[in-house]
């Protein structure tokens, strides 16, 4: 029988494009999201890319809210009528803008935090040391068993690293609400397991995620003005904004330009394949050691150089291990795009496709320079990015050109 994988947030960009491999890979996916910065466009896309395999794609909208969206789900008759039961959730649902979470703190902490606490009381619940026969019969409590989680953590809980590449076992100090939100929550996911070791959890800390499905079918669609710089750029390219806007030009890098370790999402989404992979068919590792016996050292901030390792809660960097500045960037999806862009000699200006593109200060919260050590995932995991700038920039522009006003209608003018 196909394992059986709920996805929180599966409908939007990362997720989306998770949940196609997963239906290729042959496993059974349970979509929940409440579509606030996704459309279920995108899942059905995704069905259609997966062939036959689509019949095996559910989806359900829900209001996420503070978490209340859980035991909503879990308590609706139509997952009764699908006689599903879950290997293992992966969990996207979240908010995710670094200068965002800066202005509305409480918004962050109230939305990722409560909200995966929430998912995590349902799958105890569910979960851990239930007898798993199921029948159409029983109860739901006696239907639905998780204890596997792969967690959507960010580079983000590293802040701004004294050492590069970052590693798993480099402090971490996340420097922004966003941030703190995915360190506490990996905090909180290292208590649950300390305290019950049939949990087996996976943090996955991103790097940036950009590119498409080279199907140019999905991509990365966000409302309103994009918070990262890859869709910014496509979507002036196209025509939907009138400028692209760079925070800061001053940081200490060879264009003064912020640093980043981009990776290309169908990579990303193999990442999550892999984590899969690793707690299904590898059950001879130290996932089962006791976390007593592994604990290196702990320390009761969240904020600390200490860091802390234990088996059955494992960290993964997500990053090629390369680093490439906005510039870099830039340059590189006009050459994927035949787009020219045009230097002038202001001061404050540049022109892209004969728009201004707007050198601003520096956000709160960013770091200049970010880039992956990947060694324990390509060890660990037998996962490695396979995609460079070049494909990242083209599958962005193809999914631009065939979508350039994303999943929906052209927005009414102002």
């Amino acid at each position: 029988m196909a394992r059986r994988v709920l996805v929180t947030g599966g409908a939007g960009y990362i997720g989306s494009h998770t949940v196609l491999q997963l239906l290729r890979e042959g496993f059974y996916v349970v979509v929940v999201d409440n579509l606030d910065n996704s459309s279920e466009v995108a899942v059905q896309r995704v069905a259609e890319l997966a062939g036959g395999f689509g019949k095996n794609l559910a989806f359900h909208r829900v209001s996420f809210g503070g978490g209340d969206w859980v035991f909503a789900f879990f308590a609706t008759k139509s997952l009764r009528k699908i006689e599903l039961w879950f290997d293992a959730v992966i969990h996207f649902a979240g908010l995710k803008a670094v200068g965002e979470s800066v202005q509305k703190p409480l918004l962050y902490y109230k939305n990722n935090i409560i909200g995966t606490i929430t998912l995590l009381e349902v799958m105890a619940a569910h979960g851990c040391k239930k007898n798993r026969s199921v029948t159409t019969t029983i109860d739901l409590e006696d239907m639905v068993y998780i204890d596997l989680l792969v967690f959507s953590s960010s580079a983000t809980v590293y802040g701004w690293p004294k050492h590069l590449p970052c590693t798993e076992e480099s402090p971490l100090h996340a420097m922004s609400p966003y941030g703190r939100t995915k360190l506490m929550i990996e905090e909180i996911c290292r208590d649950v397991h300390h305290a019950d070791n049939d949990w087996k959890i996976m943090l996955l800390r991103y790097f940036n995620p950009v590119g498409a499905h080279p199907s140019g079918h999905i991509g990365e669609d966000p409302r309103g003005i994009p918070n990262n710089l890859m869709p910014f750029i496509q979507q002036v390219a196209v025509g939907r904004r009138p400028s692209l806007t760079v925070f800061g030009t001053d940081y200490s890098t060879k264009d003064g330009t912020g640093v980043r370790d981009y990776i290309h999402v169908v990579d990303l989404a193999d990442g999550h394949i892999a984590a899969l992979k690793k707690f299904f068919d590898d059950p001879t590792t130290d996932w089962d050691i006791p976390c007593e016996d592994l604990i290196q050292e702990r320390s009761g901030s969240v904020e600390s150089d200490k860091v802390v390792l234990i088996a059955g809660c494992g960290a993964y960097n997500l990053g090629t291990g390369k680093g490439t500045s906005v510039f870099e960037m830039v340059t590189a999806f006009e050459k994927a795009s035949g787009k020219v862009l045009q230097y002038l000699t202001l001061s404050d200006t540049i022109l892209f496709q004969k728009i201004p593109l707007i050198l601003t200060a520096r956000r709160p919260g960013d770091a200049e320079t970010l880039y992956a050590g990947t060694a324990k995932a390509e060890e660990e995991l037998k996962w490695k990015a396979k995609y460079g700038i070049e494909e990242m920039c083209r599958d962005q522009w193809n999914w631009a050109i065939k979508n350039p006003w994303g999943y929906g209608l052209p927005e009414p003018p102002n």
